[in-house]
């Protein structure tokens, strides 16, 4: 084994500051805590319908590993977590990990994946398994002085296209980008009301960006099937490019009634589904229009590659959900149209800011809706002061 590629020293740490690294939802202020309503799987629980923090939702946070090999060059990722998923990394996958050759990436995932499958399968071990796997991507990048998408087939596209999820379609247009989504306000717990008022929300946000600019709705896992039939109908004037995340993706035959109720229209789902086993049904129903896992929760881009290469044989668009550069790499590298998600993170989500906030130097950002992936070594980011972390 060549010491170049020896993984000699792992760190790992907890990131100080909310809205900073992986979790990037949990911003300390403006649009992501002021949103006082937000359809979201709490929605039946009055206390906890107005705020998505409220019910917890940023309370893991941030991790950051660091894995160096015995020649010094040194590969980092961030990822979701925080310290459940931190004190895995070190007390069980370490394990697997230290003095291992880091370009034997698909050994080392599976040997994390099949030794925690007792307590695994979705969820934390998946996401920590992520943070360790994006690291080792990015160790042999910078080993090899070659960007990622270099280490997994080269360009496709020199360029990426951009929808933006945030509150401001009008400054989403504004800012260049092909699309927006917005969040969708009620669920089917506000009864009649809310199925009323939604649609007034989004005949607004219609109004906003005009009649031919693609407008998505995001319903946050927090809809029911009878509800979501008629809310997709009573906007049909409206013109949805795709109703997102209606249902739980474990729902496979709820999302097969909603394809058959509407077929016309575009359904996707999947940022809350983890590895290849969960997207297996997903696929092969072909009840969704598009699929959205998320690099950093769904297994790290190993597992990416593979729910790729499963879609692909279905003919089923894979559009990564966030995940900044983790997302675009892969992108550039996919032979399906070079289309990728940008989070507004900023306080009023009207103008750009790196997604994962201030933690490194080097994070490729778009301008004017799209972006042109740097060839710098691995994904080409470095972590910009140590001080704001903390070891685990």
């Amino acid at each position: 084994m060549s010491s170049e590629f020896t993984i000699a020293a792992m760190r790992v740490y907890l990131v100080k500051s909310g809205g900073t690294g992986g979790d990037y939802f949990a911003q300390k202020g403006g649009h992501w805590l002021i949103d006082s309503e937000i359809s979201n799987p709490m929605s039946g629980y009055p206390e906890y319908r107005d705020k998505r923090s409220s019910w917890g939702v940023n309370v893991l946070g941030s991790l950051v590993i660091e894995l160096e090999t015995s020649k010094g060059t040194i590969g980092v990722a961030t990822g979701q977590g925080g310290a459940p998923a931190a004190w895995l990394i070190k007390n069980h996958f370490s394990r697997f990990i230290i003095g291992q050759d880091c370009r034997n990436i698909n050994r080392i995932w599976d040997q994390m994946y099949r030794s925690s499958l007792p307590y695994g399968r979705k969820g934390l071990p998946i996401m920590a398994i992520s943070a360790v796997d994006l690291a080792l991507w990015d160790l042999v990048g910078k080993i090899r002085q070659e960007p990622v998408y270099n280490l997994i087939g080269g360009l496709c596209h020199n360029e990426i296209d951009f929808y933006c999820t945030g509150p401001a379609p009008d400054a989403t247009k504004q800012l260049g980008f092909w699309g927006a989504k917005v969040p969708l306000p009620h669920s089917h717990f506000s009864g009649e009301e809310g199925l009323r008022k939604n649609v007034e929300y989004l005949d607004t946000q219609r109004k906003l960006v005009g009649p031919d600019y693609p407008l998505m709705v995001d319903c946050y896992m927090s809809l029911d099937v009878p509800f979501a039939i008629r809310l997709a109908e009573a906007c049909r004037h409206l013109d949805i490019y795709w109703w997102e995340e209606v249902l739980p993706p474990d729902d496979v035959e709820g999302y097969r009634a909603l394809k058959q109720a509407h077929p016309g229209m575009k359904w996707t789902s999947g940022e809350h589904e983890y590895s290849r086993y969960g997207f297996r049904r997903l696929i092969e129903e072909r009840t969704l229009d598009v699929i959205q896992p998320d690099a950093m929760w769904v297994g790290g881009l190993s597992e990416l590659l593979r729910i790729s290469a499963h879609a692909s044989a279905y003919d089923i668009t894979l559009i990564p959900h966030g995940s900044g550069p983790y997302s675009y790499h892969f992108i550039a590298s996919q032979p399906t149209a070079p289309v990728c998600e940008y989070v507004a993170t900023s306080p009023d989500g009207r103008s750009i800011r790196p997604v994962f906030g201030d933690l490194f130097i080097g994070e490729d950002l778009p301008e004017n809706g799209k972006l042109t992936v740097s060839d710098q070594p691995g994904f080409g980011m470095v972590i910009r002061d140590h001080s704001q972390l903390q070891s685990a």
